[in-house]
């Protein structure tokens, strides 16, 4: 074992889009950066979307393999969203954000504090800023994101389509699932010009739907509707927490789905830490505080309301979880993006929430009530 000690403006651990976006950016500030990661050179494997509109203007158009103009959602009735939403290319991504001149440790962290930390074969690393971009781990006690997924040349796809160009979330029952049972939605992208990935979600459980049911879901689905499923396809297995670990006194700065950074009711946090680096850079290189940069009131706030969100998900009954999306969809598209995409505007959030429970059914009204409580009893 070494006990060799080196330093750097900024140190972060965890290479995946979070880590790398905020030191790729860290270097664009003229600052030092050392970025730690067991396996700095594995190649990205998962499907990384997001809103067109909610991507930074730094990140170049060869990082989006996929654009829908029009997006299709089915929640009791067909609609349409008129947003553009579009799927990341990975690789080219991953390729983007390793650029700059940043040296990378191929090492695991034993130790970490918010100057400091001490690497698996000894090595000390001192800092100005700590980053811990380590993205959040599943637990019994946490909220969960589960989806299973096949690959399919596009032509092979098109009957579970039916006539869109994707599906953000289609709910309907053709998989094999009564009213009561814990629902989950067909998600259908085109990944590119020969690809489409066709994938049952359960948008979020404690505990969440297991891997195995959600593909005999997506299998009995995709049967229905006509699509051969090939034996060697390419499948995409997918298991996160929504939630961030609790943080502990002298816990380092957090950045990414660990910092609280992705959506608890959707699971998307990609784009969000891609449009935040360069806030959290520029404080660092003046000697702020990242923290406060990251974290005003005001998203302070937005968080609280969508934990307030998050419980309601939880608390919803089987079969009213369709009827609260067919709610959502149905609201204009400026309120569906101030609730999906604005972490800074706690009125239009609230706004969006208040709606929400004004269009509601009465079942629905009253989980949503409840919900405050339980969000508050989580903390």
């Amino acid at each position: 074992m070494t006990t060799r000690t080196t330093a750097a403006d900024v140190v972060i651990v965890g290479g995946g889009p979070a880590g790398r976006a905020l030191a790729t950016r860290c270097v664009a500030h003229n600052l030092s950066v050392i970025l730690i990661d067991p396996h700095p050179a594995r190649a990205w494997t998962a499907t990384y979307a997001a809103w067109l509109d909610e991507l930074p203007a730094w990140l170049p158009d060869a990082a989006i393999s996929s654009r829908i103009a029009r997006p299709s959602a089915w929640a009791q009735r067909p609609t349409t969203l008129d947003r553009t939403y579009c799927v990341l290319n990975t690789s080219i991504l991953q390729s983007i954000l390793s650029t700059g001149s940043m040296q990378v440790i191929a090492e695991r962290v034993t130790h970490v504090t918010t100057h400091s930390l001490i690497c698996a074969d000894g090595t000390r690393i001192g800092a100005q800023v700590v980053v811990d971009a380590r993205g959040t781990t599943p637990t019994p006690r946490t909220a969960q994101q589960t989806a299973f997924g096949i690959v399919f040349d596009r032509a092979a796809a098109e009957p579970a389509l039916d006539g869109n160009a994707a599906w953000f979330m289609d709910w309907r029952r053709d998989n094999g699932t009564a009213e009561s049972a814990e629902p989950s939605f067909l998600y259908a992208v085109p990944l590119d010009a020969n690809r489409t990935l066709l994938e049952e979600t359960c948008l979020v459980g404690r505990p969440p739907l297991p891997l195995g049911e959600l593909k005999r879901r997506l299998h009995i689905r995709l049967g229905n509707r006509g699509v051969t499923v090939a034996e060697d396809a390419p499948v995409e297995r997918v298991r996160f927490a929504v939630e961030s670990p609790p943080r502990r006194r002298g816990d380092p700065f957090r950045f990414g789905a660990r910092g609280g950074l992705m959506h608890p009711g959707t699971g998307y946090s990609v784009a969000t830490a891609l449009n935040e680096v360069d806030a959290v850079a520029s404080a660092i290189a003046r000697g702020d505080d990242p923290q406060r940069a990251l974290w005003p009131r005001s998203a302070r706030s937005v968080a609280a309301l969508r934990r307030v969100g998050l419980s309601a998900l939880l608390t919803l009954e089987a079969a009213d979880v369709e009827t609260f999306f067919a709610t959502f969809f149905a609201l204009p598209v400026e309120q569906q993006r101030a609730y999906l995409s604005d972490r800074r505007d706690a009125a239009a959030t609230a706004k969006v929430m208040t709606s929400l429970f004004a269009a509601s059914p009465w079942r629905v009204r009253r989980t949503l009530t409840g919900a405050p409580l339980s969000a508050l009893r989580s903390q």
